[in-house]
């Protein structure tokens, strides 16, 4: 029975050098990646590969708080058991994943997809501040909670916001401390994360 040819250097060179530029994925890890695909059967690829592609192809923002979705409003937004009178607002879509495997917060959400940093060059214009600022002008919204990241950017996102949002007669509160200062919130830990979310305050 007659094999497929191996790759060339050069195509696994080229593999591993892709891989390499995923974040969090070193040289090593790369290397790793690449001899454990070469390995893999050509099923186990086909499948990997239409995954990669179908993630580009298949998903969208959700028109309402623009989280990642498959559909033009989310699982979250269209559920009529989630609490429509508070949002908690998050800077990228996978610290919804990170919020929602503690299980303990049942509300809305907002993607603001970044942070402002004026050394970046990232205004309030750049993030969905307005859309957000639109959604809470309805009057059904009681609480925002600031759940940006604990760095300087994601303090300085919160504090912009805070100023925005309290004189509209909302509550507006921000994770607790139980989460040290520069830490990301997709890497924080289930216990973290609920004693920050039980343990919110007041701005």
């Amino acid at each position: 029975m007659n094999q497929e040819p191996l790759p060339t250097a050069d195509a696994l060179s080229r593999l591993i050098q892709e891989l390499n530029r995923l974040p969090g994925i070193g040289l090593k890890s790369a290397q790793r990646l690449a001899y454990h695909l070469l390995r893999a059967s050509e099923e186990q690829n086909r499948l990997l590969a239409e995954a990669i592609l179908s993630v580009k192809q298949k998903t969208q923002l959700c028109s309402i708080c623009f989280n990642v979705t498959d559909a033009d409003i989310c699982r979250v937004c269209s559920n009529a058991q989630r609490d429509h009178t508070k949002i908690c607002v998050v800077e990228q879509p996978q610290d919804i994943a990170a919020l929602e495997h503690t299980r303990i917060y049942q509300g809305l959400y907002h993607v603001l997809h970044g942070a402002i940093s004026p050394t970046e060059g990232v205004g309030a214009g750049d993030i969905r501040i307005n859309e957000l600022m639109e959604r809470l002008s309805n009057g059904t919204i009681t609480e925002v909670i600031l759940a940006t990241n604990t760095n300087l950017e994601g303090e300085q996102t919160a504090l912009y916001l805070s100023k925005l949002i309290t004189p509209l007669g909302i509550r507006v509160t921000r994770l607790a401390r139980g989460l040290p200062f520069g830490t990301e919130l997709e890497y924080a830990d289930d216990v973290t994360l609920t004693r920050a979310l039980e343990g919110r305050q007041e701005l």
